[in-house]
């Protein structure tokens, strides 16, 4: 039998903002921008704060190289020597000029593709550790799948425009920054992810000895603001100039996306775009924290009937209910903290709560059941759910128990 839902509105405002913002007063979101797609994230939370057909599909040129670099760092090993291919030689520009058969260091080749953005290192990287360029592609799509980037798809290694079959080498502007959150907070590898991005010269040579390289750094907003930590720039014929690129500044942690931002002659769109976001971001978003005293005087309150289930008195006959909490909550715990969570939100908007649970439940009921969750509220939308469990076992009232009751009665 499928329960019904019982929706439990909080009682008492849960966060520190007392009132909502007048129209007047709501803050402006970023608008003019040149890009076609684009999005602010918080890196923390992975919450999208704006975006601008933030869902589109497009072409991402070289930002594909993110999800490349990060690959190389989890599958490969630094030290490991990678022979130029044919195919890799054969690349277009921008390249580092490697001949057939010549051997680098993978750790050298990521500097190459991060801070130069060379095709072959691409080709060369995706041969060493996918087996081949289809190989390697495969594990980009796997690694998008993981992260439920669900509109993204890879073909190339580089970000070349392509078409097979299945579609075209594409994202959105939400899923790039998913996927540069994960390269510079979730993998295990960010820190060197990091390292890599943020070296401004590299200089290094082939295992022989025989050629030297030099690679610079060319993403420029960098030294743009205070706290830029991580970037990729792109550009292809289909996908036009491409950013994505992370800043940390005052504990805040932002990511933008930038799709179709501007073609030939306008080179700077991007940094425009991407300065007006993270400024966005840093003037208008404050951290407000959640108090669990709130939530939990809210859930002592709370009783779920079970239906057949032993009376909460421990008599023979009487209400049969069960008390509810939080998951991962142990008994005991001290709910006088006024600190639950944190969340980013814009300085006009404020988050609501409400509980939401089965109406009942049917005997027997095991300990720590799971009966709903504690939904957080922006604007309407669930930006974060946290499970609700009972607290204790029920047993069912069946004959067997009353009978056992009757005993025990008699004996006392």
């Amino acid at each position: 039998m499928v329960n019904e839902t019982r929706v439990y509105t909080t009682r008492k405002s849960e966060n520190t903002k007392e009132i909502e913002a007048s129209e007047k007063d709501r803050i402006q979101e970023p608008h003019g921008l040149y890009a076609q797609s684009a999005v602010l994230m918080d890196a923390k939370s992975g919450r999208i704060l704006f975006e601008k057909n933030g869902g589109q599909k497009r072409a991402m040129a070289s930002t594909t190289k993110i999800m490349t670099c990060i690959l190389a760092l989890e599958y490969g090993d630094l030290d490991d020597v990678v022979i130029a291919s044919s195919n890799a030689v054969n690349q277009p520009k921008v390249r580092l000029g490697v001949v057939e058969g010549e051997e680098i260091l993978l750790r050298d080749l990521l500097y190459s593709l991060m801070l130069e953005s060379h095709n072959d290192a691409a080709v060369m990287i995706a041969e060493h550790i996918g087996g081949s360029v289809e190989g390697f592609a495969d594990m980009m799509n796997q690694k998008a799948q993981r992260l439920g980037c669900k509109n993204t798809y890879f073909i190339t290694p580089n970000g070349l425009d392509a078409s097979d079959e299945n579609g075209s080498h594409q994202t959105t502007a939400e899923e790039l920054a998913r996927i540069m959150k994960y390269c510079i907070q979730d993998s295990a590898q960010a820190k060197q992810f990091l390292a890599i991005s943020q070296t401004e010269t590299h200089h290094f040579e082939d295992c022989s000895h025989v050629y030297k390289y030099t690679c610079n750094n060319h993403n420029a907003f960098l030294k743009m603001m205070e706290g830029a930590i991580a970037g990729k720039t792109g550009f292809t014929g289909e996908a036009g100039y491409c950013y994505v690129g992370a800043l940390e500044q005052n504990d805040k942690k932002l990511i933008v996306a930038l799709l179709g931002c501007g073609w030939p002659n306008n080179k700077g769109y991007k940094w425009q775009d991407t300065r007006k976001l993270m400024q966005y971001g840093l003037d208008s978003f404050e951290y407000v924290m959640i108090e669990m005293r709130n939530i939990s005087k809210e859930l002592a309150d709370i009783k779920i009937p079970v239906v057949k289930g032993v009376p909460a008195n421990g008599k023979i006959s009487g209400e049969s209910y069960t008390k509810v909490w939080m998951k991962n909550m142990e008994e005991g715990e001290n709910t006088d903290s006024t600190e639950l969570e944190q969340f980013l939100l814009r300085k006009d908007q404020k988050i609501h709560l409400q509980i939401v649970l089965k109406k009942q439940l049917y005997a027997p009921v095991e300990a720590k059941t799971e009966v709903g969750e504690i939904q957080y509220l922006l604007d309407g939308n669930v930006i974060k759910r946290q499970t609700v469990i009972v607290k204790n076992m029920i047993e069912r009232r069946n004959y067997q128990w009353c009978v056992r009751k009757t005993v025990e009665t008699f004996l006392l």
